[in-house]
């Protein structure tokens, strides 16, 4: 017996458009057939580009801190955190404010996630 991660689900206030938000943040592409009800992004065959994201729409909106985020590592640190920005991402703590290890987000949908130096 085994068991595996299939894939990370987000709640959402449109589906489409935050999985195209992810898709372009993470350099990969929305699933075909993406609504604002449900939209997916592919796992890859290279591990380091993560198991799949799904997207489901929710009547209700984001109220609280999320208990499960992402956290992102590249190498050139603050040329993507200016490419997450000019995606619609919403710096909220600076490196200063973590020991110059990372950087805190939103999504264009509140929820938050890391950039770490890789």
């Amino acid at each position: 017996m085994s068991i595996s991660v299939l894939a990370i689900s987000f709640d959402a206030h449109n589906a489409a458009q935050l999985a195209q938000f992810w898709a372009e943040a993470l350099h990969r592409t929305v699933n075909d057939g993406a609504t604002e009800d449900f939209a997916s992004i592919a796992a890859d065959t290279d591990s380091r580009l993560g198991p799949v994201l799904m997207f489901h729409k929710v009547p209700e909106g984001k109220t609280v801190k999320n208990r499960v985020h992402l956290d992102l590592e590249a190498a050139e640190l603050l040329t993507e955190a200016d490419r997450l920005t000019s995606l619609g991402a919403e710096q909220i703590r600076p490196l200063a404010e973590n020991n110059n290890r990372w950087i805190s987000f939103l999504d264009p949908e509140g929820n938050e996630f890391d950039l770490v130096a890789g």
